[in-house]
């Protein structure tokens, strides 16, 4: 079929009566949204805004309850972690106590008597196995003997012991005589340490450790075998002391820190005692000096801890420095040899021990040992005149 043809103008007309009808049709389908945006924006942003109150409000108390929660956890950790040092610290005590009974240094050999033997002063007489003159001069002055020794030690509760350790092969030549001499005097105390002159700081810590087992005395001496001892006026200063826990007698020295390892009695670790030139701290000078039993306890308890210096007197002296301990200086503990003593016996004033200082002991002890103790000693009944 053939189409009429349509003109110009009615095209143009139809065509704006079509984006007329348009037009009007898109104004009514967006006028009530575009009306109404302001009224629903704001419901929107109310809405979103109390949302958002709350959910601030929410995360606030969560912070809170958060913060609350870890503060107490902190404190119920805290408590936790100090119960659990509590229960360690009691642990420890206990291990260590147990530890020092099983390693608790014992005697070579012991007493057969059950419990500690009661005495008012126990002596121990430092000895080493090249001694044995020396022991004899001891012997035949200032220390009794055979029955002698046993009446002082019943009537008088005063004991007296060589004491000495083992060489370094136990059992050989020197052992042997040790105990060929002890089964003849039955005077002295064996502990098990190796003699050694390096060792004796280890051998006086020893020595204190293990002797408040055995005998349980007021006092206990130490005395070096080449002094000479008035048992009288010895027994009669302590007596003095008897009402002290915590004493410490003898002649109270301060010697420089030697840092030369030259020197005889150099100490290696010199730098703990200050800058060089220092002195140490007061101690009792070596050759004799006398503890209460609380100090021996004290040492009895702590042997492991306890540290040893290159000299044992200055390691006595260190292990006291920071007690409640009081340091008697009696000067009539370092007399020297005639004619010193000589004087003050003379003069009323027996010491209780003489010795030579640049010897560290009586100079050639075993010849001059009689000639002193004929010349300065108090007499042979001194000692039980002294009331205890």
């Amino acid at each position: 079929m053939r189409a009429k043809s349509v003109s110009g103008k009615v095209i143009l007309a139809l065509c704006i009566a079509s984006f007329l009808a348009g037009s009007l049709f898109t104004n009514r389908t967006w006028t009530r949204p575009s009306e109404s945006k302001g009224g629903i924006s704001h419901h929107v942003d109310e809405n979103l805004s109390l949302v958002g109150a709350d959910c601030d409000h929410k995360r606030k108390l969560a912070e809170v309850s958060s913060f609350d929660g870890e503060f107490e956890k902190t404190n119920q950790a805290i408590q936790k972690l100090d119960d659990t040092i509590k229960s360690l610290e009691t642990e420890l005590i206990q291990s260590r106590t147990s530890q020092t009974a099983r390693s608790k240094p014992v005697l070579e050999k012991t007493l057969t008597a059950s419990k500690a033997k009661k005495a008012f002063v126990f002596i121990g007489i430092n000895t080493a196995f090249s001694s044995r003159k020396r022991r004899d001069s001891v012997r035949e002055t200032w220390m009794p003997t055979g029955a002698a020794l046993s009446k002082l030690e019943k009537e008088k509760g005063i004991f007296i012991r060589f004491v000495i350790g083992h060489s370094v092969t136990p059992g050989g030549v020197l052992d042997r005589a040790v105990d060929e001499e002890e089964a003849e005097y039955k005077d002295f105390l064996r502990l098990k340490h190796v003699e050694g002159y390096h060792e004796l700081s280890s051998k006086t810590r020893l020595y204190f450790s293990s002797i408040v087992s055995i005998w349980d005395a007021e006092f206990y001496v130490k005395v070096d075998d080449d002094v000479h001892v008035n048992l009288g006026a010895l027994v009669n200063t302590l007596a003095q002391h008897r009402a002290k826990p915590m004493v410490y007698i003898g002649c109270m020295k301060s010697g420089p820190v030697l840092y030369k390892k030259e020197e005889k009695y150099y100490e290696p670790e010199f730098w703990k005692f200050g800058e060089e030139g220092n002195k140490y701290f007061r101690h009792a000078t070596g050759q004799i000096y006398a503890i209460s039993r609380g100090l021996a306890d004290y040492i009895s308890a702590n042997w492991p801890i306890l540290h040893r210096y290159a000299n044992e007197d200055v390691s006595l002296g260190a292990w006291f420095i920071g007690l409640e301990v009081e340091h008697v200086n009696d000067r009539s503990m370092c007399c020297g040899t005639p004619p010193e003593c000589e004087w003050k016996s003379k003069a009323g004033k027996t010491c209780v021990a003489s010795f030579d200082w640049p010897c560290s002991g009586i100079c050639k002890s075993v010849e001059r040992m009689k000639f002193i103790h004929n010349i300065c000693g108090e007499g042979d009944a001194a000692v039980w005149n002294v009331a205890l």
